[in-house]
């Protein structure tokens, strides 16, 4: 994976969005958001449903008008540049948007002639190529899986050049086999020199990022590289092996007031005492005929510092 430092030598900004701001009614989509986005990075914005990612993105796009606050792309105030900008950027939504009667071939065609591309024909070979889709460019769009429906959008979204990719959670409902692939072929474009910001609701998809920001009712509650995002938390994740998970964690997280997390057949308990804690719960649970059959400590994941971020900003 490419580094911060591996990005640009430079740092040269191509994202600036200063105190943004979106109100639907009375909610609050987004709330006073900061963030810079390095030219030849991959950014990731990942939150849970609702959590502003999407609205963020159509703003930056500028398909939707904030109440507040600046964006600026490549030094442009989008404000006053929004034809240049979206000129000048690839949107791929969450929902497939192209024509599923026009052919694979037909619709990227279609692309290149409303950003005014002239003989495309090439660049349209050249993506077909890197999607893995030219013995299906024949093929309706219809009728192709939804891995490789995705990937047809991204070729379309790619076939102008932009300097600057949107991806709006676009693996969702995807096979894993696809999500694969399609992680090969944004590493590619990264290495092209493409700036690239995603949405994702997959905290593991967020690893593959240089940076990322966790999102949560419209704020950023942390920003930095992955491995910056987990070591932000000095703590560790104490897991226990227990019989009646769910019942023991809400036990745990009611009873004894200390934070936990069930997955499956474990409980993991974020904490900078693990030893301790674990006394703690060992000792109550003795009292309630419970008992730990296994336990280990180790270094916390995005998923665990998400939920101890989320549980302590939001109570």
């Amino acid at each position: 994976m490419t580094t911060q430092n591996q990005i640009s030598k430079e740092l040269i900004p191509a994202i600036t969005i200063e105190g943004l701001s979106k109100l639907f009614g009375e909610t609050v989509a987004i709330k006073k958001l900061s963030l810079t986005l390095y030219k030849g990075e991959m950014f990731g914005l990942v939150g849970p449903d609702g959590a502003g990612k999407t609205t963020t993105m159509r703003i930056l796009c500028a398909l939707t008008k904030p109440e507040a606050g600046n964006v600026t792309i490549f030094g442009k105030p989008i404000a006053l540049a929004k034809r240049e900008i979206q000129n000048g950027v690839g949107y791929l939504s969450q929902k497939f948007s192209l024509y599923g009667d026009l052919t694979v071939d037909e619709n990227i065609e279609f692309f290149a002639r409303i950003h005014n591309v002239k003989n495309f024909e090439k660049r349209r070979d050249e993506l077909l190529e890197l999607m893995r889709l030219i013995k299906f460019r024949d093929r309706a769009a219809e009728k192709l899986s939804g891995g490789m429906k995705q990937k047809l959008a991204l070729a379309c979204s790619l076939i102008h050049k932009p300097e600057i990719l949107f991806l709006d959670e676009p693996t969702t409902g995807v096979d894993p086999v696809s999500r694969r692939d399609f992680w090969k072929i944004l590493s590619t474009l990264q290495r092209d020199g493409i700036t690239i910001l995603l949405t994702t609701p997959y905290l593991d998809e967020a690893e593959r990022c240089n940076r990322i920001g966790l999102m949560n009712q419209g704020e950023l509650i942390a920003t930095g590289t992955p491995v910056e995002v987990k070591n932000s938390v000095k703590m560790s994740v104490l897991e226990i092996y227990i019989e009646n998970v769910r019942k023991i964690s809400k036990f745990i997280k009611e009873d004894l007031m200390i934070e936990s997390q069930a997955f499956g057949d474990r409980i993991a308990i974020v904490t900078n005492e693990p030893l301790e804690t674990l006394q703690k719960i060992e000792k109550s649970l003795s009292e309630t005929g419970s008992k730990i059959s296994e336990h280990r400590i180790k270094p916390p994941s995005l998923e665990n510092i998400f939920i101890h971020l989320v549980s302590n900003n939001y109570r």
